[in-house]
């Protein structure tokens, strides 16, 4: 297998599908936040605030991988701190090949100084569309309803999704800890989520098992999964979400952290991937985990045999699986393609199955053409 390395990765077009806002800021970002707001915070250098957030390190749960939002949410309860956190955001992404990123928040955690969750929702949509000018990333921004709030809250979000489908809202999460908090509590805000013709995403199969993606899928409505590493325990549900070509928004070196899979080398994308799965290729938390898409595929390729078309492939359904209109997906398909082709084949090839309208190949994932 031709071996690459990172900085090949970081050429490459790219999505980031699953990203939190508030687990993606610059340090130097959140040490500056809090000198100016007069914020305490566990540690006032990065060095210590790194060790203080357990930056790129295993935690013992997924509970304890989240206390270090408290850090970041401390922070971004001004609309300037939002603004400044989702524009650095995309120029993070942007400066490596990120073409099409969904932030992923939740406006009720931003209000606990008094701010209008219409402030929340505009100062994040105003800096992507900055930043887009800036730096021809194109983003939209995905509501998050929190689990462990209330199911009251999560429709209060997903009333909010509604309010700002068409400016700058492509969809709605639900997030937060799993165990004990189950989805289908939740249904009503996604009922009215799937009444306004929204797309909706949900958090499950991390911290707890399949039955959490199958309350995600059938009472919810879920048209992707995040994470989802544990889906094999259950080959019933796995099947039907391969069958039903239900992306599952992976992010390896988070799950590895939250302690959802041991580590790298056991990772279940290699086997879903085989399998036919959909699986997309995320950063979850660039800050708290320390990491980039470059980085997660380059762990793919170096740790887990994918080979450059196999990357292209996954590459591929990232911007399939985007919350896009179906003839800016198309068009965007074909150029990603190509340019995919050139940057991994030296040229674009010319045996290529013709492009198909659903996009997938029955020959499985390693003979897909550009939009499977």
């Amino acid at each position: 297998m031709e071996s690459r390395d990172l900085d090949f990765f970081r050429k490459l077009p790219k999505t980031d599908l699953h990203v939190h806002l508030d687990g993606s800021l610059r340090l130097s970002t959140i040490l500056e936040l809090a000198a100016r707001q007069g914020v305490r915070l566990p540690a006032d250098t990065p060095e210590g605030l790194r060790e203080a957030m357990h930056i790129g390190q295993v935690c013992d749960s997924l509970v304890s991988y989240l206390s270090a939002f408290e850090v970041t949410l401390a922070v971004l309860q001004t609309e300037e701190a939002l603004y400044r956190a989702a524009y650095e955001l995309a120029q993070d992404a942007a400066e490596e090949n990120v073409r099409y990123m969904e932030v992923r928040y939740s406006p009720i955690l931003h209000t606990r100084r008094g701010l209008r969750l219409t402030a929340v929702i505009e100062a994040v949509t105003q800096a992507l569309r900055q930043a887009q000018k800036d730096f021809g990333i194109d983003s939209g921004v995905i509501i998050c309803g929190i689990r462990s709030i209330s199911p009251a809250s999560s429709l209060e979000m997903a009333q909010l999704a509604v309010a700002y489908k068409n400016h700058g809202v492509v969809g709605f999460d639900l997030a937060g800890a799993e165990f004990n908090y189950p989805a289908k509590a939740h249904k009503d805000a996604f009922q009215l989520i799937l009444k306004n013709n929204i797309n909706c995403t949900a958090h499950a199969g991390e911290a707890y098992g399949p039955e959490s993606v199958a309350q995600a899928i059938h009472y919810l409505g879920a048209h992707r999964i995040g994470h989802g590493v544990r889906l094999r325990e259950d080959g019933d549900l796995l099947n039907y979400v391969n069958d039903h070509r239900i992306p599952l928004e992976i992010c390896p070196s988070s799950n590895v952290q939250t302690g959802a899979v041991p580590s790298i080398d056991q990772h279940p994308i290699r086997f879903l991937y085989n399998f036919g799965v959909r699986v997309t290729v995320n950063t979850d938390n660039r800050l708290i985990t320390d990491t980039s898409v470059s980085q997660e595929l380059w762990l793919l390729h170096k740790q887990l045999g994918f080979d450059l078309d196999e990357i292209r492939q996954i590459v591929i359904w990232g911007f399939k699986s985007a919350f896009l209109p179906f003839h800016v997906k198309q068009r965007t398909l074909r150029a990603i393609g190509q340019e995919l082709d050139r940057l991994i084949h030296g040229r674009a090839p010319d045996d290529r199955p013709p492009l198909e309208e659903n996009g997938d190949d029955p020959r499985g994932p390693s003979h897909a053409p550009a939009t499977s």
